[in-house]
């Protein structure tokens, strides 16, 4: 079976001035490249030091009952 061509192409994903518009408002940003868009932040500062801070008050936590000998099994 032989595949059917459309002869037209076919739309855009996103309007051409939508595109061109964006591109002009990451190209006049003046920050890094990872904290362009709108929720680059969250993902790129935010996270991480959620996780650290975390990982931090766990270990912190840890060495303060291994010190004083809380929860250790008989």
């Amino acid at each position: 079976m032989a595949p059917s061509y459309s002869p037209e192409p076919e739309a855009p994903f996103r309007p051409r001035e939508k595109v061109v518009e964006k591109q002009r408002y990451f190209q006049s940003v003046h920050r890094p490249t990872y904290l362009k868009g709108r929720y680059d932040v969250v993902t790129s500062v935010a996270i991480p030091l959620a996780l650290a801070a975390s990982s931090i008050f766990l270990v912190g936590r840890g060495i303060y009952n291994m010190s004083h000998g809380i929860g250790r099994k008989e």
